[in-house]
């Protein structure tokens, strides 16, 4: 295991056992493989056993838990709608109306009527995806489908070109929802369900053989969560939004939104072709372009494969189809034809739906409405953000009902046990001294494919000195280089005064193992960071989660290694690495003192601005259900001090606020405002205290 240095320097680093940069990325997406390969197998399993129907409960099951209770179906207040405008078109009528799904929250609906044929209509519902509806991909099809006899309701997404943009940006606004537990693509859902509830108010419609619901990219997906979801969705049409999980979102590392990453996803081994298989017996018809720009072709032709042999094997063959536009990523009116002629052949029994009495429509006849003319100006006081926001105050007092302990709470989350540390492998370099220390390099390898490094610095006179344990996002020897913090800390040239020991680390993802950037991280809605707070929080084990298993891995390294193993230690973090050392503290509780700068102040305080400056991975799922950053802090036991605390926009506080946050916190914990300097002297008082009170540190409860 242990890489041979080729290296003529004796101070050179321990050469890594593969590249670095690759490293985070490559262990996220072998794990999120395993998921799909074990999704696979129990697929296959379902089909050769002929148990598929609880192969189909499973799914369905996931999905549902996955979304919440949501405000729609029999159980809830029929939606009481408000008329917007109308406007006569040549043989169909636009009707804009508002109504409500969650409470306060409006869906600007478009009805597209029939006016050549006669009520009750066959309806349809078409979300919208990653756009609006005044464009192509909605308003033709839409039109089509009402000349063809069947009324049809669109709507706007949150966010997006739409008209509900305030609070409901996909990717700022979808990522809150993951620290209260939930999953933003509840509200795309609900959109979509609460449609169904308000055609039941309709007197033109006809309900009694359900609803279709068709939709392209975003809503193609929309489409297919809604028809798990509620049985009065019969016939789906998702266009444009279909491949393997393992393809796009996995081995190309796409960033796509978080509602589509919803917690634990991809380790309850929920690919989209589960989705389509779930749905099953009910008809669908998937459509994708041959063009695509994103959803390639032969991604979504194995995709198809697969549904196709699992409907064949259910005996259902003739309610699965599939259609190949000469498009791109688009709904297109060859795609609404295609779709109605699949509508004919499974709602039926209607003689005004029939193919021979509708009139020829040539794609000449159909022309874009004026975006006036489908606006609804929806109330946007209620949103995304909004709900999040007061998800966390109600979960603030369930957590103060409960009275749990943060730090076993954090501990569970985090996947930290107490057999953590036998699973970890070490490798020391040789000491190199300088001045009054020795300088090693040394390995974790805290998991098979997982390395991370630290700098070890400790008194070349004396073993058991008082030794910070350091976590920095921006690299383990940032405040090492250059007479930086830690080394005035530790005294690295000072033969006057008693000196200490340090061992910064870079957790994983972060300095020297940084992930590089990859191509679909380039536009303006990538990012690496995106990718990896994402995937992550699909594979139910978010990337803060395993730096805090990282950073107490390495906390456990100093306790057994000679030179350390009687040292007192006193861990502190600055950005996100005060995050990991808030986790570290609360969960090990034997530490001398805990000292974060620059950090983070709260989790509510992400869901009480407007905007983030911090990496969507601090957005730790399921983390307000059990417990905020400062009651972290407060179920530390030694000595802590928190400088500099910052806000969303990572701004700090003024002193009122941090008033506030002391009485949140408790007194034990000392907070303040200061610079670097502040910093060293208070790290240097709690060595100075432990070395006055030096005495063989209990270990670890784990």
């Amino acid at each position: 295991m242990t890489a041979k240095n080729e290296s003529p320097l004796p101070q050179a680093p321990i050469q890594p056992r593969d590249d670095l940069r690759m490293m985070l990325r490559n262990h996220v997406v072998r794990r999120s493989l395993k998921c799909m390969r074990a999704a696979d197998a129990r697929r296959q399993r379902a089909i050769e056993s002929g148990r598929l129907e609880d192969y189909r409960s499973r799914i369905r099951a996931a999905v549902l838990n996955s979304h919440g209770v949501l405000p729609t179906g029999p159980d809830t207040e029929r939606p009481r709608a408000i008329g917007v405008s109308t406007h006569e078109k040549e043989g169909y009528r636009i009707e804009n109306v508002l109504f409500e799904s969650f409470p306060g929250w409006e869906i600007n609906a478009t009805v597209y009527v029939p006016l050549d044929f006669r009520p009750p209509f066959r309806a349809v519902v078409v979300p919208v995806g990653h756009s609006g509806k005044q464009f192509s991909n909605y308003q033709l099809p839409c039109q089509f489908f009402a000349r063809s006899g069947f009324l049809t309701i669109t709507f706007d997404p949150p966010g997006q070109a739409g008209e509900k943009q305030h609070g409901n940006d996909h990717f700022r606004d979808g990522v809150r929802c993951y620290l209260v537990g939930e999953t933003s693509s509840r509200y795309f859902v609900a959109d979509a369900l609460r449609c169904i509830d308000y055609l039941e108010t309709r007197t033109d419609v006809d309900l009694d053989s359900g609803v279709a619901m068709t939709g392209v990219s975003g809503g193609g997906t929309t489409t297919i969560f809604a028809g798990l979801l509620d049985p009065r969705i019969r016939v789906t049409g998702p266009s444009c939004c279909l491949s393997p999980l393992e393809d796009l979102a996995i081995r190309q590392c796409y960033s796509s939104c978080p509602e589509g990453r919803m917690w634990r996803r991809y380790a309850d081994g929920i690919d989209y072709v589960d989705l389509i298989c779930a749905g099953a017996p009910n008809p669908v018809l998937v459509m994708a372009g041959k063009g695509d720009e994103v959803f390639r072709m032969e991604d979504t032709e194995a995709l198809v494969g697969t549904a196709s042999d699992f409907y064949r094997a259910s005996g259902w063959q003739d309610r699965f189809e599939f259609f190949a536009d000469d498009s791109g990523h688009a709904y297109t009116l060859t795609q609404a034809r295609r779709f109605v002629r699949f509508l004919d052949r499974w709602f039926g029994g209607k003689d005004t739906a029939a193919d021979h009495i509708r009139p020829d429509l040539p794609s000449e006849s159909f022309r874009m409405n004026p975006e006036s003319e489908l606006q609804c100006r929806p109330s946007q006081a209620v949103n995304m953000m909004t709900l999040s926001r007061d998800r966390a105050i109600d979960l603030r007092v369930e957590r103060k009902a409960r009275a749990g302990d943060p730090g076993d709470a954090a501990a569970k989350l985090c996947g930290w046990t107490p057999g953590y540390w036998d699973q970890v492998r070490v490798e020391v370099g040789g000491p190199f001294p300088a001045w009054v220390h020795d300088f090693r390099q040394v390995r974790l390898l805290t998991e098979k494919d997982i390395e991370i490094f630290g700098s070890l610095l400790t008194p070349i006179a004396r073993t058991g000195a008082p030794t910070v344990l350091h976590f920095d996002d921006q690299g383990r020897n940032r405040l090492l280089e250059a007479g930086g913090l830690l080394g005035r800390v530790i005294r690295f040239v000072d033969r006057e005064n008693p000196i200490f020991a340090c061992f910064s680390v870079d957790l994983r993802g972060w300095g020297d193992s940084r992930p590089c950037l990859l191509p679909f991280e380039i536009p303006s809605w990538g990012s690496t960071n995106r990718f990896l707070a994402y995937s992550t929080a699909a594979l139910g084990d978010g990337s803060m989660h395993m730096r805090v298993r990282d950073g107490l891995a390495a906390l456990a390294f100093l306790r057994a290694h000679p030179l350390t193993s009687e040292s007192p230690v006193i861990v502190s973090g600055c950005g996100l690495g005060g995050v990991v050392a808030s986790h570290v503290a609360a969960i090990d509780r034997e530490l001398r003192g805990v000292v974060i700068w620059d950090c983070l102040r709260s989790f509510e305080d992400l869901l009480n601005a407007d905007d983030s400056q911090w990496s969507p991975e601090v957005f730790m799922p399921q983390t307000l259900n059990h417990y905020d950053l400062p009651e972290l802090l407060g179920a530390v036991t030694c000595p802590v001090h928190c400088i500099n605390p910052l806000d969303a926009m990572k701004r700090p506080f003024a002193d009122p606020d941090l008033r506030e946050l002391q009485e949140w916190i408790g007194s034990h914990v000392r907070i303040e405002n200061g610079d670097e300097e502040t910093v060293c002297a208070v790290l240097q008082e709690l060595l100075e205290a432990a070395d006055l009170n030096n005495r063989q540190p209990a270990s670890s409860r784990w």
